[in-house]
């Protein structure tokens, strides 16, 4: 009985060591994934989803061998798993930014910065604030926490346990996926941005061509009711756009910036 019990204790104490060497990755993760990693979302919630998910992955990584186990040191281990989630948490991030990023433009060219502006947490224009929670919304009804998942066991399968990360890939990847999200959200917010450049050269015909008329009040009711009506029509795709990027990234992390 004994026995049987020292050998349990040990089994049970490998399980929990391996179990915090996956929370030290999966935990920053969390805490940067859209829609569960917002501000608004308390921090309790945030640590039993990452707890839950380290269950989830626990009997998906195995348990290390005995000649990997001799490897793993508490506080190399606790660098190096740290890093590579934080590096997936803010490549996850970085979507959302973009959003806010596509948004802002929007907003700019359309003279809608300021409406609104302070009806979130994170102070930012109407339109941003729109695109974002729809964003969120049709991440989590497309599947994001199972993606994350599928995510979180390509990492593994790439970076196992105990593995040092190459922190000059890392970073010339993470400058790649930057640029790429920048001309995401300007792709995103091309619309607008091409209606504002078309209505700055029509208002100085007109202005030309009448300089007795005040343009200015004959032009700020028409791009507000243009900025709004393009924004209903072209929502969808840009959240359409947006979501493709955004799939083909967790499907694919490595193959998305190149």
């Amino acid at each position: 009985m004994t026995e049987a019990l020292s050998t349990l204790l040990g089994v049970t104490q490998t399980s929990l060591e391996h179990a915090f060497y996956l929370f030290l990755r999966i935990a920053p993760i969390v805490a940067f994934m859209p829609g569960f990693g917002e501000s608004v979302v308390p921090a309790r919630v945030k640590l039993v989803l990452a707890l839950c998910l380290t269950l989830v992955m626990l009997p998906v990584v195995g348990k290390p061998t005995e000649a990997t186990q001799v490897e793993l040191v508490f506080l190399p281990l606790l660098f190096t798993e740290t890093i590579i989630g934080l590096f997936l948490g803010l490549a996850l991030r970085f979507f959302v930014i973009g959003l806010q990023i596509a948004g802002s433009m929007a907003a700019q060219a359309t003279s809608l910065a300021q409406l609104f502006a302070g009806a979130s947490t994170e102070p930012m224009p109407a339109i941003g604030h729109l695109l974002v929670v729809s964003g969120l919304a049709l991440a989590m009804i497309m599947g994001l926490p199972v993606r994350v998942i599928e995510l979180l066991e390509m990492s593994y399968r790439a970076l196992p346990v105990g593995s040092a990360p190459d922190l000059g890939l890392f970073a010339e990847w993470s400058g790649a996926l930057v640029a790429r999200c920048f001309a995401l959200a300007f792709s995103i917010s091309a619309p607008f941005l091409v209606m504002s450049v078309l209505y700055n050269l029509t208002l100085g015909v007109i202005n030309r061509a009448m300089p007795q008329l005040m343009v200015a009040f004959v032009g700020a009711p028409v791009i507000t009711a243009g900025g709004l009506i393009f924004l209903v029509i072209f929502a969808p795709v840009m959240l359409t756009v947006w979501w493709s990027a955004f799939e083909v990234f967790l499907a694919q992390p490595e193959g998305f910036v190149r």
